[in-house]
């Protein structure tokens, strides 16, 4: 049987669909639209509602498939990879993309040793081979230096991990139609070696760099731990969250949670302001979906200055107390 289609594998936490889910179908409607199929979106969960279900259809998918059962009211990988597997048999879809989040960087691997397929990781751009099919795969190597191209031709499906809000989703159309289909699967793809003991949240200093509005963030630049607090201070001002190039955190003025870049998160905020960053091509890849980019360096060159929609040229030390001065005076009104 030929393999056709393009699937996203959909994430859930307790029965509320994740956004990544609506970003990978982005990047799925463009590559089933070149190949002309069915975009389907795979869900497994537990509880998930038909509205909530809904919504991956009015974000582009074409059809739902989803698997119902307590099993998946937690992640365990081994009821995941099971299931995936057998529903890959089952259906053969051509092209299979989940997004590099701790789920998709575990059973995707697994998935692709169990269907014989190829895998590339990580991805920041997907398209099509014209004339044969073939998913073409960018992704960034040598630590984000060159963009390596990949494709698998011989397997399908054809495997695919993307960052987590690499891109923004498509705006949801509630008048779309779709169908969702209800899988029962056997209790035997259902089994786990493990069992979920606890769940402990990762406290972070502020908001989740990842669902902030507004990223304040610092680099090398700020020279020392004590610079570094203006960062923290701003950010504090305008509600927002605190970030910190991969050299900041190696200093141990952030912690690792906070770090954007290839190395760290991927981050789409309202607003991202950075100070004291050069914009290594590492970090430039983690930003670059963020709506406005404010920039304040004394650098005229700097490589962050291509990126932004504001470039500041000024001396951070002169400028942040300067505005934040400016911002406690206009709140205090």
């Amino acid at each position: 049987m030929d393999y056709k289609g393009v699937w996203i594998l959909g994430e859930q936490d307790r029965g509320k669909v994740q956004t990544v889910s609506y970003e990978l179908l982005k990047r799925g409607k463009t590559l089933a639209e070149k190949l002309n199929v069915d975009l389907v979106a795979v869900l497994l969960g537990y509880q998930v509602s038909p509205a909530e279900l809904e919504s991956l259809i009015h974000y582009g998918a074409d059809k739902v498939v989803y698997v119902d059962d307590p099993v998946f009211g937690n992640f365990l990988p081994d009821p995941y990879i099971n299931s995936l597997t057998k529903l890959i048999d089952k259906y053969k879809p051509e092209i299979l993309i989940a997004s590099a989040t701790s789920t998709g960087r575990t059973v995707a691997p697994a998935i692709a040793i169990k269907c014989h397929a190829g895998l590339t990781a990580d991805c920041t751009g997907l398209d099509i081979e014209e004339g044969s099919r073939n998913l073409i795969q960018t992704r960034p190597a040598i630590g984000g230096n060159i963009l390596a191209t990949i494709k698998s031709p011989d397997h399908r499906p054809q495997m695919a991990t993307v960052r987590p809000h690499s891109n923004q989703p498509m705006d949801p159309d509630p008048t779309r139609k779709g169908e969702v289909i209800y899988e029962k699967l056997e209790a035997k793809f259902l089994k786990s070696r493990s069992r979920q003991v606890a769940f402990i949240e990762m406290k972070e200093e502020g908001a989740n760099i990842q669902d902030a509005e507004i990223v304040i963030a610092g680099g090398k630049g700020c020279k020392t731990e004590e610079n570094f607090k203006m960062i923290t201070e701003l950010a504090k001002i305008l509600n927002g969250a605190v970030g910190a190039s991969r050299e900041a955190v190696d200093l141990g003025w952030a912690k690792y949670p906070h770090q954007v870049g290839l190395s760290g998160k991927t981050v789409s905020p309202s607003m991202y302001l950075c100070a004291g960053i050069s914009g290594a091509v590492q970090h430039l890849a983690g930003i670059k979906t963020a709506q406005n980019i404010v920039a304040i360096n004394s650098d005229p060159d700097a490589q962050i200055f291509q990126l932004a929609d504001i470039a500041v040229e000024a001396d951070m030390f002169e400028f942040l107390p300067m505005l934040i001065e400016k911002l406690k005076a206009r709140l205090n009104k």
